[in-house]
């Protein structure tokens, strides 16, 4: 049976995504761990072209990834490192984009199989994976990537996205906020529906918290701008103190939509702003915005890796899912 990743890893005593980060860029992690994982490596002699070899038989040289939201600089960077990951192996990454779209992502879907990729890496835009399913059983294995650790039929990489919702709630509770309210959608994207269940949770736990749901129709910064004017009265009235967005974009938009008008409301003094995904972006808002990060182009190697590990599992043995910690990076919009 070929060594894999997770062979090595549990050989050196490190993390998948640790053996990942050796391989493909050492200069990142300690050389006593490189020292370590490449031992492990010499000593199970993993090859990690193998797979990929698979993968290619009797297919294009292609991968596909398909994400929510192609204009979300957090996709952008779950691609790059996607492709830095397959280009290794002499596989490239045609990257589409479902616009958070039901019906778009099945049609992208139906391309990839006429196009015979070597595989698909998915955000799934809904829980509904017969298609998913079906693509697998015609030979095409699939990865499910920010989502999936609670669907055992697929390998998937994830963040624990309700560990980040509460991380949030928990640092505007921490700074002494009360009134929070949670800024996202739609609730049928997992990614979002983990996340404010993990903020809720957090309120529910501390008495005397409150929060609120403002939905969104997409993750967009005019939707957070929208959502942020809506929210302005609220604000100056005292019935919210606290915001978590579901990722940055609406955090940027909200913090826009108080910043500016006829009668700014100042962040954080009068509101505090937590985003989610740590893209550029946010440190660079008018008022740096604490988040949620993500190991964005680590979720998109890993991707890759999984992809790899899928084409030659054996029948029997279970898909792999690896999951990753978020963590909080806090900035001027929780504690200026």
């Amino acid at each position: 049976m070929a060594v894999s990743v997770r062979d090595v890893a549990a050989r050196a005593g490190v993390s998948v995504g640790t053996v990942s980060n050796v391989l493909n860029r050492p200069d990142h992690v300690r050389a006593e761990t490189v020292e370590r994982v490449r031992a492990a490596i010499e000593e199970l002699g993993y090859v990690p072209n193998a797979a990929a070899q698979q993968l290619r038989a009797g297919r294009s040289q292609s991968l596909a990834l398909l994400v929510l939201d192609v204009g979300n600089p957090f996709f952008t960077d779950v691609a790059r490192g996607a492709e830095a990951r397959a280009a290794e192996e002499g596989l490239t990454v045609f990257l589409a984009n479902s616009d958070e779209s039901a019906e778009r992502e099945a049609r992208h879907l139906d391309v990839f199989e006429r196009q015979r990729v070597s595989g698909v890496l998915i955000s799934p835009v809904e829980e509904d994976f017969a298609r998913l399913e079906e693509l697998r059983r015609h030979g095409i294995p699939v990865v499910l990537v920010d989502r999936g650790a609670d669907q055992p039929r697929f390998a998937s990489v994830s963040v624990d996205d309700v560990a980040g919702g509460a991380l949030a709630a928990r640092h505007l509770i921490d700074t002494g906020r009360r009134r929070l309210a949670f800024v996202g959608g739609p609730l049928r994207i997992g990614q979002v529906a983990d996340r404010f269940e993990g903020a809720a949770e957090t309120v529910r736990a501390h008495g005397g918290a409150t929060i609120q749901l403002f939905g969104t129709d997409e993750m967009s910064l005019d939707e957070g701008r929208r959502v942020g004017e809506a929210l302005r009265p609220l604000v100056r009235a005292g019935g919210i103190d606290g915001i978590v967005a579901a990722n940055d974009l609406l955090a940027i938009g909200v913090e826009r939509a108080m910043l500016f008008g006829d009668d700014p409301i100042a962040v954080p003094r009068e509101v505090a702003i937590v985003g989610y995904d740590d893209i550029s972006f946010a440190a660079s808002a008018v008022v740096p915005i604490t988040s949620v990060r993500q190991p964005r182009e680590l979720i998109g190697s890993t991707a890759v890796e999984l992809l790899m590990e899928e084409s030659g599992r054996a029948a029997g043995r279970a898909p792999r899912h690896v999951v990753f910690e978020p963590g909080l990076v806090v900035r001027a919009s929780t504690v200026g």
